[in-house]
């Protein structure tokens, strides 16, 4: 079992360049009274498949006191299609209501314990942990979807009540590590295990 952040957990500080030109760490996000952290990527069609549903979330919790900060710690040298430049690009193209992070030397996942992409984590405040897991229950097919658990847990939060989850299973990609191969694969598979 991978470590990743417990519940009640601080959320790991960080000094990372985005792809607006200009670098953040936790303490910038502090006005924001709940944040949500959240691994993802360029390519990863579990994140492609949902990332839509994840703008209009963040969207609709904007005004509630929710800032969204997307980080992609995936190598360039596993994907390409990840590289800085590729963020960039696909920001400029799709223009997602949150900040996009590159955590080039991954440490950052490895402090957090990214499982997959997308992973998420919503911290109040005091930046303690209170919910991780998946974004909804088929992210790379939304239109199966019968649960959105983030909105669910922000939905709650933000009305001053117990989120109905603190943990779930993310689904999607392995985080791509810097160094493990993956051309054993077939073209179209991402890898689960």
């Amino acid at each position: 079992m991978a470590f990743t952040l417990e519940i009640g957990q601080k959320a790991p500080d960080f000094k990372l360049p985005a792809t607006d030109g200009k670098t953040y760490s936790l303490d910038d996000f502090s006005d924001a009274p709940w944040l949500v952290v959240f691994f993802t990527c360029n390519h990863c069609p579990y994140v492609i498949g949902s990332d839509e549903v994840t703008r209009t979330t963040a969207e609709k919790f904007k005004s509630k006191g929710v800032q969204f900060v997307g980080i992609n710690s995936n190598s360039k040298n596993t994907h390409e299609d990840d590289s800085f430049p590729n963020m960039v690009k696909r920001m400029e193209e799709f223009k997602f209501p949150w900040t996009y992070l590159h955590d080039e030397s991954q440490q950052i996942a490895k402090d957090y314990g990214a499982l997959r992409t997308p992973h998420f984590y919503v911290f109040n405040m005091d930046r303690e942990l209170v919910y991780t897991g998946r974004g909804v229950d088929t992210p790379r097919d939304t239109s199966k979807m019968t649960e959105n658990t983030l909105e669910l847990v922000l939905d709650a939060l933000t009305s001053g009540q117990k989120a109905p989850y603190s943990v779930t299973n993310p689904i999607g990609c392995n985080v791509k590590w810097d160094g493990k191969d993956r051309h054993w694969m077939p073209a179209d598979a991402c890898d689960l295990v």
